[in-house]
């Protein structure tokens, strides 16, 4: 009894590997390569899934590093474990997103990124016992530079930046000593504006003793000067970046009340300002001859009396005592006053300076569009703005610039219409779920990605191993009908004799006639089936025969 299972087992065994090799004999060679060629490219493609899918989303760490600071940070990277990507040359570092917080407050506690340059920590380090005074003067001048350069990278639009002081010592027996002055060079993304270059010269100038700002050269790294350290460019500049502001500043004024009239984009504002950056300085006397008052006043008065001697001039009438014999002489008295008063005139002194940047005159001029509507048809159609409509727009911009007729000042307001018809579809706002949770970019982009992954899984399941996987098995099914219905009739006639000899059952004959009757029915449906599946599948039924009739005999 026990023998029989571990017969039937290995019996089993061997019919299945019989059928293997059976089968992959039917499939052939061609068939059997494709199959493998499919499993190893399902099974890439799912390992591409499943690791693109586990891999951490990676975000900026740091960018614009230089070499010695992206060099640092890698090696602080490795030293903890934590994975990392280099990009634009390592001057950008990539590392997972949930870390990156953390990871820049350890870098930070680190010292890093130092900016490219030295700044004050070189003291930290330092033996200063012994350290000459030339050492310390060197690095005191190296810290200088470095902390103007990180200060300057931290301007928008600058990329890196080098500065180089020029810190002259006073000679001996000198008077006069040397001015400082200091050369930058910055890397720039786009354009810097005049205000940002006055910035500049002007934080350098601030942070070194004795630093004018006229002494502070600017060159991009193109080789373009862009601060040549002259007296006149500053001066210049200044009144360039005034008139810049102010014709900025009106334009935009004039544009926003046009265009809540006439619609958003459908006007455009040119203005010039015409500046006067002379310096006027005017004094000015004004005498009032009505308001008198009384300074002071001078009377001298004079007396005189003259007597008569006949004209006779003698030395006894000249005498003393002969006066009196001479009798009554006749007498002259004289008497003279005068009186001088001095008044003060009422006067008023007036000083009048007039500053740089006076405006002399402004021409405004305004372009607006027409009236589109539609017509009939579903299209635009043009209209012409009335003469009633352009004057009050241009009472508008007059009343938006301080328009001043004495000074000459012009504006004009022309309707014509423009190259481009304002578009009907209205532009969508983010709003609504995405809105609310304002995922960024990247985290779109990687959801994206995701559903595009789990897409083409669906995809392959269904389109390319759900008919492999049903193929397959149809092949299987209809080699084992075929065998079982070629191998059924030699079964039944050997079992025939043996079953003759012992009951089937306890039942005795009539449960043995039944259970033929069931087994007949069986192999009719077997019969029956074979047939629909080799209709089904013709090719693999011929290629199954044509297996059989070349096996040999046994």
């Amino acid at each position: 009894m026990p023998s029989r299972p571990l017969s039937c087992g290995s019996k089993l065994r061997g019919g299945c590997l019989q059928g293997l090799a059976d089968f992959l004999k039917g499939i052939g060679a061609a068939r059997f390569g494709a199959m493998i060629a499919v499993t190893a490219a399902l099974v890439g493609f799912f390992a591409f899934v499943i690791m693109r899918v586990t891999t951490p989303q990676m975000t900026t760490l740091f960018t614009d590093l230089s070499v010695e600071d992206s060099s640092g940070i890698i090696k602080d990277l490795e030293r903890q474990g934590i994975q990392f990507e280099i990009r634009n040359e390592g001057s950008i570092i990539m590392v997972p997103k949930d870390k990156v917080t953390r990871l820049r407050m350890k870098l930070a506690e680190g010292g890093l990124p130092k900016g490219g340059g030295v700044g004050y920590e070189v003291f930290d380090k330092s033996d200063a016992l012994g350290t000459t005074s030339f050492v310390q003067n060197i690095n005191h001048l190296r810290a200088l530079e470095g902390e103007l350069a990180r200060t300057i990278r931290a301007i928008d639009r600058i990329q890196a930046a080098r500065v180089h002081l020029v810190l002259p010592e006073r000679p001996l027996f000198s008077r006069e000593a040397p001015e400082p002055s200091a050369s930058i060079v910055v890397r720039v993304r786009g354009a810097l504006e005049a205000g940002q270059i006055r910035a500049i010269r002007h934080l350098v100038a601030s942070a070194v003793n004795g630093l004018k700002p006229q002494r502070v050269s600017i060159v991009d790294e193109a080789g373009q000067l862009l601060a040549d350290g002259a007296a006149t460019d500053a001066d210049q500049a200044v009144g360039d970046e005034r008139r810049t502001a102010y014709e900025k500043r009106m334009r935009k004024q004039v544009e926003d009340i046009v265009s809540s009239v006439v619609g958003s984009g459908r006007a455009r504002v040119q203005l010039s300002a015409d500046f006067d950056f002379n310096k006027v300085t005017q004094t000015s006397d004004k005498f009032d001859p009505e308001g008198r008052v009384l300074r002071s006043t001078q009377t001298r008065e004079e007396s005189s009396m003259t007597a008569d001697n006949n004209g006779q001039v003698t030395v006894n009438n000249e005498l003393p005592g002969n006066g009196q014999n001479s009798g009554v002489a006749a007498k002259d008295q004289s008497k003279k006053t005068e009186e001088t008063n001095n008044y003060e005139i009422s006067r008023t002194t007036k000083t009048e300076v007039t500053e740089a940047g006076r405006v002399n005159r402004i021409s405004v001029a305004v372009l607006v569009d027409g009236i589109y509507t539609k017509n009939d048809k579903g299209e635009l159609a043009y209209t012409d703005r009335t003469k009633e409509q352009l004057d009050r727009i241009s009472a508008l911009v007059r009343s938006a610039i301080g328009f001043d007729q004495k000074r000459g000042d012009q504006v004009e307001v022309v309707n014509l219409r423009f190259a481009d018809a304002p578009s009907t579809a209205p532009i969508a706002e983010p709003s609504g779920f995405l809105g609310m949770l304002q995922f960024t970019k990247d985290d779109v982009m990687y959801f994206v990605e995701l559903g595009v992954m789990m897409l083409l899984g669906l995809v392959v399941l269904f389109m390319v191993i759900r008919p492999l996987v049903k193929r397959i098995l149809a092949s299987d099914e209809v080699v084992a009908a075929i065998s079982g219905v070629l191998s059924g009739p030699s079964a039944s006639d050997e079992s025939a004799p043996a079953n003759s000899g012992q009951p089937l059952l306890p039942s005795g004959t009539a449960s043995a006639i039944d259970v033929a009757t069931v087994q007949g029915q069986v192999h009719a449906q077997s019969v029956h089936r074979v047939g629909e599946l080799a209709e089904r599948n013709p090719n693999e039924t011929v290629a199954i025969i044509r297996q059989w009739l070349t096996e040999p005999a046994k």
